[in-house]
């Protein structure tokens, strides 16, 4: 299933009109859906091809634009340090209940759609791996993948840097993988075991895979990308959205 097509979708939220991007399988059928969180850089063009690439094996992808309260729709902020600077900026000025409610929405969105069996799941990069995890606490998420999640060892998600991400990984009832980066400087072997350890005392169901690479390891974009170690790793993430959310009409 190798064609994939594109649309945008307006979705109402308690903090604002949300813009979605959608990338869906251009066959008829339905299919599991998928929420997919970016990094702080919004939808850039290496998370619109990671999103082509799980839309082709058989997925509808959404893509929230996170900062849509900030921000005009559509915009993008570059891989540099004045992009780095305004994203981290406005991840701490967002309110840590419209990322939920943001969530909430797309889930909803991907479950009335009739392109969609209802079996959702979650991923996210970066920033968008603490996302992930905090949608993986809503009840129909089945299966969240988390690539190098930020901020959840430290807890400072949000306006405040207070977020309650750990706490709460106690709703989580699906299946979580996490992938971490060994050399990544913002996740660092403390904050690893310490999400490690929670994980674990809750009992909860999940893979997790440290593995040899940098910040950004994953981006096809930039020195620090693997290529070899991004495929070997999206066929995990392919394993796990296949065995917990099906296949639908591939």
């Amino acid at each position: 299933m190798i064609v994939v097509d594109n649309e945008f979708v307006e979705l109402k939220t308690s903090y604002g009109a949300m813009r979605t991007h959608i990338v869906r399988p251009v066959a008829a059928g339905r299919y599991p859906g998928i929420v997919f969180f970016s990094e702080i850089f919004q939808i850039t063009a290496p998370i619109r091809r990671t999103a082509a690439m799980l839309a082709g094996h058989g997925y509808v992808v959404a893509m929230p634009e996170m900062y849509h309260e900030f921000v005009e729709p559509g915009e993008v902020f570059a891989y540099d340090q004045a992009g780095s600077d305004r994203g981290n900026a406005l991840k701490t000025t967002k309110e840590l209940a419209s990322y939920d409610a943001d969530a909430r929405a797309v889930l909803d969105h991907l479950k009335a759609r009739p392109d969609c069996t209802g079996m959702l799941g979650a991923m996210g990069i970066c920033m968008g791996g603490h996302l992930a995890f905090r949608a993986a606490m809503e009840p129909d998420v089945r299966a969240t993948a988390c690539f190098y999640a930020t901020d959840i060892h430290k807890g400072t998600l949000a306006k405040g840097m207070k977020d309650d991400s750990l706490e709460r990984a106690k709703e989580i009832s699906g299946e979580l993988l996490m992938i971490w980066g060994r050399q990544d400087p913002h996740i660092p072997l403390e904050g690893r075991r310490l999400v490690q350890k929670r994980l674990d005392d809750l009992n909860l169901r999940y893979s997790w895979l440290e593995v040899n690479g940098a910040h950004a390891f994953m981006r096809d974009e930039g020195a620090r990308y693997d290529p070899e170690l991004a495929l070997r790793l999206y066929g995990s993430v392919l394993d796990l959205f296949h065995r917990r959310l099906g296949e639908g009409d591939r």
